[in-house]
């Protein structure tokens, strides 16, 4: 395999193996998705991935990191949405969404402003949890625990998140059960305490992350690819471990699951993570080997012959970025010629290709299915 073989899951055909990653870019109002946001994913789209994922977007409206985060928590959201999807299909990518719900870690601050977490008099809302444990007492507010009642919302706000994500013409959907946000909280020891069917054993914490699976499979199409992005280990002992992983994904595969985006950390903050190139990647090569599903490597890829390398070893089906496409949204186009490999100019870049180099017929010539 290479990294520009292209990859049929279910109906849908990625031209390569590369995956723009979900990227918060904290630039909405009321969840509506802006140029900003046409912008940001379309510019990946002309410069060659395979699929692109939007940010994190709210399943409700409580359900956000920050009151900027992306929604698809109403009708109203799917417009602008489809105006993406349409644009992205048109340059021959694969739009995909990443569905969330942060959980404990909700009514922050955006990033490049931190501070104390938002109070009700300054429009934040409460935030809810496994279990009434709290992030970090400074920057977070403590939690409610979910109820049974509240459990079943958070079910059929992703489910019916799923149903405008079709409307709105996503491919591919993500669940976002990593970073400590609430599916994840759900799974670690550390954060769920609970005492009920959702707390305890192993069965108990991957409960709700497997009813969510279960929900949104009997919405969206069978044809369609879905994924689920995992932490695939807390880094601190008694949490969320590799192994664990590995039974997940085992679990969720007969559930419909066809790629486990592999991740980790983000459920506590004093968590010891040993961050550089390639680090998670092993997660993914050992998840493949183990349960036969295909994993996305995903941490610190930044290099074209680090992205070829994971795909030649059998390490992962798809390499899934972020940081780099930050820095050369042309990724993908600059690789290829690197490599020597077609690539898929759009029409009014073709005069720009390296000389010499292959192409193929140039974009928009033919969308992706």
């Amino acid at each position: 395999m290479n990294v520009f073989d292209p990859l049929q899951i279910r109906d849908a055909k990625l031209r390569n193996r590369i995956v723009v990653s979900p990227m918060c870019q904290y630039s909405s109002t009321d969840g509506f998705a802006n140029d900003w946001h046409l912008v940001h994913l379309g510019s990946r789209a002309v410069g060659g991935a395979a699929l692109i994922f939007t940010e994190a977007s709210a399943v409700s409206a409580e359900g956000r990191i920050t009151p900027h985060d992306l929604g698809i928590y109403k009708d109203d959201h799917i417009e602008f949405l489809s105006r993406i999807t349409g644009f992205l299909r048109s340059q021959g990518a694969l739009p995909g969404i990443q569905l969330a719900h942060a959980g404990r870690k909700a009514s922050t601050r955006v990033p490049w402003a931190p501070g104390p977490f938002f109070t009700a008099a300054e429009g934040g809302w409460p935030p809810v949890a496994p279990s009434a444990i709290t992030f970090a007492p400074t920057n977070y507010a403590p939690p409610t625990a979910l109820d049974q009642q509240g459990i079943e919302k958070v079910i059929r706000d992703f489910s019916a998140a799923a149903v405008r994500a079709l409307r709105a013409g996503f491919a591919v959907i993500e669940i976002h059960s990593a970073h400590g946000y609430l599916l994840h909280e759900f799974l670690s020891p550390l954060s769920n305490q609970r005492t009920d069917s959702y707390g305890g054993s192993f069965d108990n914490r991957t409960r709700l992350l497997r009813e969510v699976v279960t929900a949104i499979r009997k919405v969206w199409p069978e044809k369609n690819p879905l994924f689920v992005r995992i932490s695939s280990t807390d880094w601190v002992e008694g949490g969320w471990d590799l192994d664990q992983s590995v039974a997940l994904a085992t679990k969720l595969a007969p559930l419909g699951v066809d790629l486990i985006d592999c991740s980790s950390g983000g459920n506590t903050p004093d968590a010891k993570i040993p961050v550089a190139p390639l680090y998670q990647v092993d997660f993914a090569e050992r998840i493949r080997r183990d349960t036969n599903l295909m994993t996305g490597a995903v941490g610190m890829i930044t290099t074209t012959a680090e992205a070829s390398a994971i795909i030649a070893r059998g390490q992962a089906d798809v390499v899934i970025m972020a940081r780099q496409f930050l820095r050369d949204p042309y990724f993908p186009l600059h690789a290829a010629a690197e490599l020597g490999f077609p690539a898929s100019y759009p029409a009014q870049y073709l005069r720009a290709a390296p000389h010499g180099s292959p192409t193929r017929e140039p974009i928009p010539a033919a969308a992706a299915k």
